[in-house]
C-alpha cells in the first residue's frame, strides 16, 4: 500500500482532476464515471486506478472501497463536479429537484466514505442570482452529515494558475468536523491579457508559448486517417511547452512518471476545411471572431477563450467550435486544445475529434486542480513526495473504442443517446476505426 493520501474521483470524465490531484501528491485509487468512452480514456491514462463505470447514484461506499482495494483505509479526499440545474420553483428546496439529485449523491458518498476532506467544483454561474440558493443548500447538506465548508466560497480562474486559457470554476472546500479546512490557493501567474493589478506576479503563458513548438498537423497526410504520427518536427519549446513535453523531472510534479514516446504527435486528427473557409480564417484578425463560422481566432500573445464541451449524444451531440489557430488557417487540433488546457503531451484523449474535444471541454485544467489539491495536502499535514515508480500507460485499444464497444468492455449497457447529423460528424465503420488504430500503432513503432 502506498503512503500517499488516497483520493476518489466522482464524475471523473477523462481525468483532469485526477491528474491534478495526482500531481499534488495523491494516489487516485478509484473513479466513478457513467460514460464508458470516458472510462476507457481514464483507464488508459491511470491504469492503476479502479474505474467504476456507473452513475454515482448506483454506487455505494463499500463498492468503491472494494474496487479500489483499500479496505477500511482512510479516504483523504473525495472530489468531483456533479451537474447542478437549480431551477426549482421559488419556495421549494433546490436539492429536492430531481435534476439536482446527483449533488445529494455526492454528499452521500463523501459521508459514507468518511472522507477527511472533499472538493466540490462547478460552474461560476452557480454563484449568481437565484442559483446561489443551490450553494446555500449544499453547505447545509454537508453540515447535516458532519462537514464544515470553507466560506466565503471562491471562483478560481485557471489563467491565474499557469494555464493559457480563461476558465473560471467554483471551488468548495470541505472537511470533516475537527479536520483543518483547506484554504484557497493564491494566484501564481498574471493572465497574459491582464496588465494591471497583479504586477507582482509573473505573466502566465500565452497561446504562442503553448502551441508554437508543435508540428502543424496539416503537414502530415496520415493525420487524415489517424490521430497520431511519428515526427521530429518539434521546434524549440517555451518554458510552458517544455513542461507539457515533460522535458525535465520537475514536469511530473509529485505525480507518477509515465512511459511514453515523445516523438509521436497524438490527438491530432486533421479537420478538413474548404479553401473558402481557410481564406476567411486567414483574413480574420487574431482576437476576433470570424463572422461566418463564429469561430474565435486565438491571439498569439493572449489567452485562449474558454474551451467548451458541447452537448452529449442524448442532447443532440453538438460540438462546441474549436478556435482558429493564430498562425494556420484551420481550427486547432485536440492536442492543441489539450496544451491550452494544461494537459501534458503524454496524456491521451479519445481518437475522434468529437469525443476528444468533449473530454477536454468537460475537464478541470490539471494545473488548476493541482493548485487546489496542494492546499488539501497542506491541510492534511502531508509532505508530498515524488514517487519512484514509473507507470506504464494502458492498452492503446482503449482510446479507439466507440460507446458500444467501451460499454461491452466494461460490462455495462450501451448509452442510449445517438449523435445528431447536425453535429457534422458521422459514425465511422469498424474498418475505419481499425485502420486508425493500426496507423497509430505504426507511428508508435516507427
Amino acid at each position: 500500500m502506498s503512503s500517499r493520501p488516497i483520493g476518489i474521483d466522482l464524475f471523473a470524465g477523462a481525468g483532469g482532476m485526477s491528474l491534478g490531484f495526482e500531481q499534488a501528491g495523491f494516489d487516485i485509487r478509484a473513479c466513478v464515471e457513467i460514460d464508458p468512452v470516458h472510462c476507457a480514456v481514464h483507464k488508459f491514462n491511470f491504469p492503476d486506478c479502479a474505474v467504476i463505470p456507473r452513475s454515482v447514484a448506483a454506487v455505494t461506499a463499500q463498492e468503491i472501497r472494494a474496487a479500489a482495494g483499500i479496505g477500511d483505509a482512510t479516504v483523504d479526499c473525495v472530489f468531483g463536479g456533479p451537474p447542478c440545474q437549480g431551477f426549482s420553483l421559488i419556495g421549494h428546496r433546490v436539492l429536492d429537484d430531481p435534476r439536482n439529485a446527483l449533488v445529494q449523491e455526492f454528499v452521500r458518498l463523501v459521508a459514507e466514505l468518511g472522507a477527511r476532506t472533499f472538493v466540490f467544483e462547478n460552474v461560476k454561474g452557480l454563484t449568481l442570482g437565484l442559483h446561489r440558493k443551490v450553494l446555500d443548500e449544499i453547505v447545509s447538506a454537508f453540515d447535516e452529515v458532519g462537514y464544515d465548508v470553507r466560506l466565503p466560497w471562491q471562483v478560481l480562474d485557471a489563467a491565474e494558475h499557469g494555464v493559457p486559457q480563461r476558465r473560471q470554476r467554483l471551488i468548495l472546500f470541505g472537511a470533516k468536523r475537527g479536520t483543518p479546512l483547506p484554504v484557497y490557493p493564491a494566484s501564481i501567474t498574471r493572465p497574459a491579457d491582464r496588465v494591471r493589478g497583479t504586477a507582482d506576479l509573473p505573466p502566465g503563458p500565452t497561446c504562442k508559448e503553448a502551441l508554437d513548438d508543435l508540428p502543424d498537423a496539416n503537414a502530415f497526410d496520415v493525420l487524415n486517417a489517424s490521430d497520431a504520427v511519428r515526427t521530429a518536427a518539434y521546434r524549440t519549446p517555451s518554458r510552458y511547452a517544455a513542461e507539457m513535453r515533460c522535458l525535465s523531472n520537475d514536469a511530473w510534479h509529485h505525480g507518477y512518471a509515465r512511459t511514453w514516446d515523445p516523438a509521436v504527435l497524438t490527438s491530432s486528427w486533421r479537420t478538413e476545411h474548404t479553401a473558402i473557409s481557410q481564406a476567411r480564417f486567414a483574413a480574420t484578425l487574431p482576437g476576433l471572431t470570424e463572422p461566418i463560422s463564429r469561430f474565435y481566432k486565438l491571439r498569439p500573445d493572449g489567452l485562449s477563450n474558454t474551451l467548451r464541451a458541447g452537448t452529449d449524444g442524448a442532447r443532440g451531440a453538438f460540438t462546441s467550435p474549436r478556435p482558429i489557430h493564430y498562425a494556420h488557417p484551420r481550427c486547432i487540433t485536440v492536442r492543441e486544445m489539450a496544451r491550452l488546457h494544461g494537459f501534458p503531451d503524454w496524456f491521451r484523449l479519445h481518437w475522434t475529434k468529437w469525443h476528444g474535444a468533449r473530454q477536454i471541454g468537460n475537464a478541470v485544467p490539471p494545473p488548476l486542480a493541482r493548485a487546489v489539491a496542494t492546499e488539501v495536502i497542506r491541510a492534511l499535514g502531508v509532505v508530498a513526495k515524488r514517487p519512484r515508480k514509473v507507470m506504464t500507460l494502458g492498452a492503446v485499444d482503449l482510446l479507439y473504442m466507440g460507446s458500444s464497444e467501451a460499454a461491452r468492455h466494461f460490462g455495462v449497457p450501451a448509452p442510449n443517446g445517438k449523435r445528431d447529423r447536425k453535429s457534422g460528424a458521422r459514425k465511422r465503420s469498424q474498418g475505419e476505426t481499425e485502420q486508425a488504430r493500426l496507423a497509430a500503432l505504426a507511428a508508435y513503432h516507427g
